[in-house]
């Protein structure tokens, strides 16, 4: 069979040019890590080829190797549409079509698993290069921070330093850059004020928020197995590292034995969901990240700051254990999905809890095998002492089945009474998880033999490190668990509450008509009255809402998720839930309808005016970041509200009043378009900032990014870095989606360095801002591409009559939304007009059939009718390029869609799903699209002076490249699947029944291409 993937000499070409100037070592480091790529995905591919030939038999292999030939040498479709391999695919029987959608899909998934282990390798590699490259020059000009702070040249001047930058080495060496240890030595060598520094780091608080969005659509036994082959790749590495005859050796062809069976068990399982996950099997799923990863991965996170803080300013202090946490949606987030009640949310916190007490118990088992320091050789201070009397009193059977054990011994006679707690509080957690929330513990626990709260359990840790360091030990284990029970507590996650905000304003219009207490409808009433009504509401200190509940479904289910809430905050401390974030935030008074039900279940207390929830509004679409800064300063305006952010902060124990704004990615992206999207997101977190100022309030940003561009996904690194600096101030939060868990927190060393480069870029970029932002003929420019952008995108999505019937016929969204792939629908209210669809699907849908029209549409003309405003405009967006961290991060974003683009197999959509009544207007749209699209290649290319796309990465490059020319097949074998599958629902509706499929089958099959087209292209919504 001829290779799926690039050949040697195809992959060769890809490498950066070696010159002599080029630092060897370096070299080195590239061609080894690409040899190791190329002879991974040689193995895979092998491994792959031969379970087929088992299973399926040379017939399978070899209709695979002639659908291969849609593909043209550059990787995109063909563009004869009567090649032999198309009727080939037409013609095929539905198993046949089946068995080859599924091998595609497999190959991917097997692909992906070698990528995502060569890039833990490679990061492993650069973490040991960064101290080697610390003081080299070579970093590239985004990351150039001897410009810091520095105003633009003249405008004259701009050709010379365009010239300097583009003379550098296009892959000048990026080895470290993003991780502590090239940071903080930067900092030290640019003179950055150490006390500005402690301020940061002492401030420095990165947010990592888990939701399960309908991206995800590998199945938890999958992704099970996909680990194992990580696994056992591993073990292969060093088996195969072992000595010259190594990959010879009996213990390597036993690993490559082992990965074969992996794969054929793999072949014969059903890669599609059974049945729709529950919302507690997305929990069970997101949590899995924490357990095998996560938890263990935090304490080196906080070591490798430790290390890298200390060489560079030996007397600074450091953070917090916990200056990166995590928060999750999932489970609580409500928002159009009716299956997240609040006993599900109150499950959700009993289950995470189970799973951090899990691991706290395993970690103090091991502890207890360590410390087995004895009384004979090793002093005691007094107050471990007294402790252990006070156990002995509270956990008799622990004293009477372990004191003789233990009788010299202390520190594992108090780990065995710390691990009997645990086991206690496990036990009464189960029992609270079984439970109804409103009742929810039906037995009487004495609190002296469980602990009620983390903190209760931290405080005995510290009590052991502290003994140990005043005798002159220390324990890394014990250091690394403290670092854990710090950041972890008995939550493991935060849970943030959301709701849109028309239930909040639906439920306070009943519970006012049901008591008669406004002269008219609430929802009648003007937004000046409503804030009048609601902040007298809320200062008064007589209940509202009856305790019984004489509402409708939707009015309880508001009111009770509040004391729900409640509930939860007085099992688990405040901390676990204090935000509420309102989606579709329009108006001031959509914030303090919260805050009203918040005090009728008693989160707010009226009379001392502090509340322990925060309401977070959620600026969604353009019209709604356009209004953020009137909304917030008519709320910071109310004299009551400040106060409340003061006296709630203060009771919390934090110094500054935060107020956290979330501002969503996905709804403005389909509501303007990609580049209106950006700016005005860049432009409310600029405007928020001056607003907290002014009322001497801090601010933390909420990022509602998704997994791909068009929702605001794409490297955390560079898009944090490309936020306005001021805005972070050391405190940024981003929502993490669907597939981005998987592709980042998989393995170990991924996640470690996608922590660290989170990390290290809010450090970067509040330390380090450029002040282009602030330059107002650059946002005069901005604000002009993003209103050419914003009009050419609606022109078509809104204004074009056609567009909503191409959509529909064109994509496969109407079998996507058959998917069971998540708890939630993929359309709010059930209809189906492009305003209730969910922004995940309509990326989805536009991701598999290769047009992926959200992340770039609009962009091309606005960009081109500037340059031909001006011959000089040209070099004025080639310096933006360089120099402006944002426009470069918008560029780079739509660059690396662009080069997923197909527009051969678009068309093919278009062609073969189009009506035939339809088909002439579709194709008039998909020739208005195709031509954009040139247009925008062409632009993108100009500006930033490359030949062919992503030639400024070439590791994406090609692993887009080595993506494109498998997916063709896939995306011809969906086409027809959904073409029969169309056909047969038609007949059916008309009594015609022909087909030898039933609807069932062919169903799966289109789901079974929809699968992998998402695994081939690493991206869904």
């Amino acid at each position: 069979m001829s290779s799926i993937r690039p050949s040697s000499d195809e992959l060769s070409t890809q490498l950066p040019a070696m010159t002599v100037s080029e630092n060897v070592l370096e070299d080195v480091a590239v061609m080894t890590s690409e040899l190791f790529l190329r002879h991974r995905l040689k193995m895979v591919e092998d491994l792959w080829e031969s379970v087929l030939r088992q299973e399926c038999g040379q017939a399978l292999v070899d209709l695979l190797n002639q659908l291969l030939d849609l593909c043209s040498p550059e990787g995109q479709a063909a563009n004869s549409e009567a090649s032999d391999a198309l009727k080939v695919v037409e013609q095929l029987e539905l198993n046949e079509a089946i068995r080859a959608a599924r091998a595609f899909a497999l190959y991917f998934q097997l692909i992906n698993i070698v990528e995502q282990h060569y890039e833990q390798r490679d990061q492993q590699l650069q973490y040991r290069a960064a101290q080697e490259v610390v003081e080299a020059d070579e970093v590239g000009s985004y990351w150039d921070l001897e410009t810091v702070g520095e105003t633009p040249h003249s405008y004259n001047s701009l050709e010379s330093d365009l010239l300097h930058k583009k003379s550098q080495h296009p892959q000048a060496s990026r080895r470290g850059v993003g991780t502590f240890q090239w940071l903080f030595p930067r900092l030290k060598k640019l003179n950055v004020p150490p006390q500005q520094i402690q301020k940061l780091v002492d401030r420095l608080e990165v947010w990592l928020v888990f939701t399960a969005h309908p991206t995800e659509i590998v199945r938890h036994t999958i992704r099970d197995k996909q680990r194992r082959i990580a696994k056992l790749l591993r073990e292969l590495d060093r088996a195969e590292s072992s000595g010259p005859h190594a990959a010879t050796s009996w213990e390597a062809q036993g690993l490559r034995d082992r990965l074969m069976e992996e794969i054929r068990l793999w072949w014969r399982t059903d890669e599609l969901h059974q049945f729709k996950p529950t919302v507690l099997d997305e929990v069970d799923y997101t949590l899995h990240y924490f357990q095998e990863v996560l938890f263990d991965a935090m304490p080196l996170l906080f070591q490798r700051l430790q290390q890298s803080l200390t060489a560079s300013f030996p007397q600074m202090q450091l953070p917090r254990y916990n200056f990166c946490r995590f928060g999750s949606w999932v489970g609580s987030d409500r928002d159009g999905n009716p299956s997240v009640t609040p006993q599900v949310t109150w499950q959700t916190a009993c289950y995470q809890r189970r799973l951090v007490l899990e691991k706290y118990m395993q970690s103090v088992k091991r502890l207890i095998d360590l410390l087995s320091l004895s009384l004979h050789w090793s002093d005691v201070m007094p107050d471990l002492l007294e402790s252990l009397e006070q156990d002995r009193v509270r956990l008799p059977k622990v004293y009477d089945r372990l004191a003789i054990r233990y009788r010299q011994e202390p520190y594992r006679l108090k780990l065995a009474y710390i691990h009997k707690r645990l086991e206690n509080t496990q036990e009464r957690n189960q029992e609270l998880f079984n439970g109804d929330w409103q009742q929810p513990e039906n037995t009487d626990w004495d609190e002296a033999i469980y602990y009620k709260s983390g903190d209760e359990f931290l405080a005995e840790l510290r009590l052991i490190q502290k003994n140990l360091s005043e005798t002159g030990l220390s324990c890394r284990d014990l250091d690394y668990l403290i670092c854990q029970a710090e950041i972890f507590g008995f939550m493991l996650t935060h849970l943030d509450i959301r709701q849109e905000s028309t239930r909040h304003s639906d439920t306070i219009a009943e519970v006012v008509e049901y008591l008669q207490i406004l002269p008219k409808s609430y929802n009648e009433m003007s937004e000046p009255e409503r804030v009048a009504f609601l902040t007298q509401e809320i200062k008064t200190r007589r209940p509202l809402v009856p305790r019984e509940l004489p509402f409708s479904d939707k009015t309880k289910e508001a009111i009770e998720t509040l004391r729900m809430v409640r509930a939860i905050q007085r099992e688990f401390g405040t901390g676990i839930c204090k935000s509420y974030v309102i989606s579709m935030s329009h108006d001031v008074s959509d914030l303090l309808e919260v805050l009203l039900l918040a005090k009728e279940a008693g989160l707010y207390d009226p009379a001392n005016n502090a509340s322990t929830l925060q309401v977070v509004p959620l600026f969604e679409t353009v019209e709604d970041l356009q209004k953020a800064p009137k909304v917030m300063t008519e709320l910071l305006e109310l004299p009551f509200y400040r106060s409340m952010l003061a006296s709630s902060q203060a009771a919390d124990g934090d110094s500054p009043v935060i107020q956290e704004v979330m501002l969503g990615y996905s709804d403005s992206n389909k509501d303007s378009g990609f580049l209106s999207s950006n700016w005005e997101i860049h432009k409310a977190q600029q405007a928020l900032q001056q607003i907290a100022q002014r009322y001497n309030a801090e601010l933390r940003i909420f990022h509602g990014r998704g997994g791909s561009v068009g929702r605001g996904g794409g490297p955390a690194y560079e898009a944090i870095l490309a936020q306005p600096g001021p805005s972070m101030n050391g405190r940024i939060k981003i929502t993490e989606q669907g597939e981005v868990l998987a592709s980042k927190y998989s393995l170990p060393e991924l996640a470690l360095y996608n922590l660290e480069t989170a990390s290290t870029a809010v450090l970067q970029g509040s330390l380090l801002g450029t002040k282009f932002d602030e330059i107002e003929e650059w946002q005069q420019i901005m604000e002009e591409l993003a209103a050419k952008s914003r009009g050419h995108y609606r022109k078509l999505i809104y204004e074009q009559p056609d567009f909503i019937d191409f959509f529909h016929q064109v994509t496969p969204i109407e079998e996507i939304s058959q998917l069971q792939i998540s708890s939630r629908p993929a359309r709010r209210g059930g209809k189906k007009d492009l305003g209730s669809l969910r922004a995940i699907p309509w990326v989805f849908s536009w991701t598999q059939s290769r047009f992926l029209l959200p992340a770039w549409y609009g962009v091309g003309t606005a960009l081109q009718e500037f340059l031909d405003e001006k011959e000089d405009h040209l070099k004025l967006l080639s310096y933006f390029y360089v120099k402006w961290p944002f426009f470069k991060m918008v560029i780079s974003k739509v660059e690396m869609t662009l080069a997923k683009v197909d527009l051969q197999i678009a068309e093919h959509y278009v062609q073969q799903l189009s009506l035939p009544e339809d088909r002439e207007r579709f194709e008039r749209l998909f020739e208005q699209i195709a031509q954009e699209y040139h247009l925008t290649r062409d632009v993108v290319l100009t500006i930033t002076g490359h030949k062919k796309l992503l030639d400024g990465d070439p590791e994406l490059q090609r692993s887009v490249q080595l993506r494109n020319g498998t997916i063709v097949p896939l995306g011809f074998l969906q086409v027809s699947l959904l073409q029969r599958l169309r056909q047969h629902k038609s007949s059916s509706a008309t009594g015609m029944m022909r087909s030898r499929y039933s609807k069932g089958e062919l169903l799966r099959g289109a789901l079974l291409t929809i699968n992998g087209i998402a695994a081939g292209m690493r991206n869904t919504g």
